[in-house]
């Protein structure tokens, strides 16, 4: 047999389905579909079939899917410049950085490609101010508080963040320094801190873990013990930000500022990208070799996410989402009221909405999928209900009556 036809494929017309038993790594539970197009809310799997997305690719897709500003601007974009590394500036970056600071407050940015890099970031950021508390000394101030139920990822910090057995499991020894306290309950937390804390580190509202906001009496509390004891507050904004509660940091409800935050995301619109905002008295702690990325903030992704802040200050979707999202909530709650048998509660701000099953909430979700509605479910039997930032009060108001519609099913 000759070398070409020894390396030369059959070619077999294989179902996406079978190419993914075969091929790829079963860490995923994956749904029977396969989705082939999009549009706005819309979403079509490989046999015409359309759905209203409200996964929105786990609040990723804020825009939607395929917006027309968005689609312009990675085109243009990609026939430009796609990458650069870090070692030169970019327009982007700096426009994107100047941005988001203009969100935050005073501060630094810095780029990277997920949600998981980012926390990653915070809890280097942590460390270091560990050793400036202790007066330059490693391994003396290196503890971190987060809360019960929290996700920050799946590398080696985020996991040993998340108090959750099913993300720690088989992965132990984790990365030493983290306790935990309770969700919105400050004693809790209080009682943790000692010499060798350096940093609190919560989402602002939990996302995985069940839908489970931080009150504002909880955050104002946290910002107040940190100044205390002169640790950093870390704010995990990676599901929760990026205009997805009605405001651009979901944080901004509780009118405190922290130290940093951490976001992703819904940031590039689809495009991976990942960032994070460190204030003024702790951007300094980050020094040349201390910390780097290679694809962070390219000018192919600081344009999409560019993109995605055009839309959302042209669009004036804050105050879609603040007054349309205000509807829906009170839709919501009607509903759950309706049917109590089913439905133990509803939680949530904006966009970003869980309603708690009485059960488990898979033969839910499997439900809303067949009559056309994709959601995903999170811990705690919640199904979270995550619209494109730019769905429409119509397709708000679908979304209820395809729940009323599957409940009733139900019985």
């Amino acid at each position: 047999m000759s070398e070409l036809e020894f390396n030369t494929p059959t070619l077999v017309r294989t179902s996406t389905a079978d190419l993914y038993d075969a091929h790829v790594l079963k860490n995923y539970a994956r749904a029977p579909l396969t989705l082939v197009r999009g549009l706005g809310t819309q979403v079509w799997d490989d046999e015409g079939k359309s759905y209203l997305d409200f996964t929105s690719g786990l609040a990723v897709s804020a825009l939607g899917h395929c917006h027309p500003h968005w689609v312009e601007a990675v085109r243009r974009q990609a026939g430009e410049l796609v990458h650069t590394s870090n070692l030169f500036r970019n327009p982007n970056q700096a426009e994107l950085a100047r941005r988001l600071v203009g969100y935050a407050g005073p501060g630094r940015v810095f780029f990277c490609n997920s949600g998981a890099e980012a926390n990653e970031t915070l809890l280097k950021l942590a460390r270091l101010h560990g050793v400036r508390r202790s007066g330059g000394e490693e391994g003396k101030c290196y503890k971190v508080i987060t809360a019960g139920m929290a996700f920050h990822g799946r590398t080696f910090g985020g996991m040993s963040a998340t108090p959750q057995e099913k993300i720690q499991k088989n992965f132990r020894p984790l990365v030493p320094g983290f306790v935990h306290g309770e969700l919105n309950n400050l004693q809790s937390f209080a009682d943790l801190v000692d010499e060798g804390t350096a940093a609190i580190f919560v989402e602002t509202i939990q996302g995985e873990g069940g839908i489970n906001p931080c009150t504002p009496e909880f955050l104002t509390g946290l910002r107040r013990l940190c100044d205390r004891h002169n640790l950093l507050l870390l704010l995990d904004e990676v599901q929760c930000g990026i205009c997805r509660t009605g405001r651009f940091f979901a944080f901004e409800h509780a009118g405190i500022r922290p130290d940093a935050i951490g976001m992703a995301k819904g940031l590039g619109g689809g495009f991976p990208i990942g960032a994070v905002w460190v204030g003024e008295r702790s951007a300094d702690l980050f020094q040349p070799g201390s910390h780097g990325t290679t694809f962070g903030g390219t000018p192919l992704a600081c344009a999409a996410a560019l993109a995605v802040l055009d839309v959302i200050e042209r669009e004036r979707l804050l105050e879609h989402v603040q007054s349309d999202g205000l509807v829906w909530f009170q839709a919501l709650l009607r509903l759950a009221a309706d049917n109590p048998a089913h439905i133990r509660c509803l939680r949530g701000h904006g966009f970003m909405l869980g309603l708690q099953m009485a059960g488990d909430p898979a033969p839910y979700v499997a439900a809303l999928r067949e009559n056309g509605l994709l959601v995903p479910a999170a811990g705690g039997n919640f199904v979270r209900l995550l619209p494109p930032l730019t769905a429409t009060a119509a397709e708000l108001a679908r979304s209820v009556e395809i729940i009323r519609a599957v409940l009733a099913s139900k019985g």
